[in-house]
């Protein structure tokens, strides 16, 4: 992979990874557990799914900053931010309206899908019986 390819693809996951990250501190700090449980269920969601939503968001975020099945990782977190899509479908368009929008979650949910194709990049962790188990998703 060329240089900047490589750079570039590092500075992605590594951002992306962060952002997911913060996410997931923010519903276990500032909204809490319970509190993102029941912001769930007045969707008619399962309570259940914010447990999934939290540990995708902080799993997936350590894993996309150290590089660790990037592939697969950022796969795997499309359909949490294209549930966040839907939540936020009622609030317009621009994330910076009341509610926030869906713009932010749709374009994120794009940037895994480039983060798919690029891979890990530069500076990742690398653990050769899970680059050899995943193959081409690691």
């Amino acid at each position: 992979m060329d240089r900047n390819v490589n750079l570039a693809a590092t500075l992605l996951r590594v951002s992306s990874g962060v952002m997911f990250l913060a996410h997931g501190l923010l519903k276990v700090n500032v909204f809490t557990i319970a509190g993102t449980v029941g912001y769930f269920e007045s969707l008619g969601l399962p309570g259940a799914l914010a447990y999934l939503t939290i540990l995708a968001e902080l799993a997936g975020g350590a894993a996309l900053i150290l590089g660790v099945a990037t592939r697969l990782v950022a796969l795997t977190l499309i359909p949490v931010l294209l549930g966040a899509v839907w939540v936020h479908s009622g609030n317009g368009w621009l994330f910076s309206g009341e509610g926030g929008g869906w713009e932010f979650p749709l374009f994120w949910a794009m940037v895994q899908g480039v983060i798919a194709l690029l891979g890990r990049g530069a500076l990742a962790l690398r653990l050769p019986f899970l680059d050899r188990l995943l193959g081409q998703f690691a």
